[in-house]
């Protein structure tokens, strides 16, 4: 399977999902406990963004490694191929 290919099928998913799922709450079942007492729907919204923001460096964190590894292998293949 080409990379094309998979590049269009993992779009093709992502959309799916995307179309498929529904609205889900960013908050833990304690969060969402200690929030349903509140009428305060600004600080709900809030609320969640802070919940998403917090879970911005985790993934930039994960993506740094997948990428690094990913070149630090496609490198080392290339340096495999030279040499034979």
């Amino acid at each position: 399977m080409s990379f094309a290919k998979l590049v269009l099928l993992g779009i093709s998913a992502a959309i799916a999902i995307l179309l498929i799922a529904s609205p889900v709450p960013a908050q833990c079942s304690m969060c969402r406990a200690a929030l349903a007492g509140s009428n305060n729907a600004f600080f709900i919204r809030n609320f969640n963004i802070g919940v998403l923001v917090l879970l911005v460096p985790p993934v930039t964190m994960f993506c740094s490694i997948f990428v690094v590894l990913k070149r630090y292998h496609r490198d080392d293949q290339q340096s495999e191929s030279e040499d034979e």
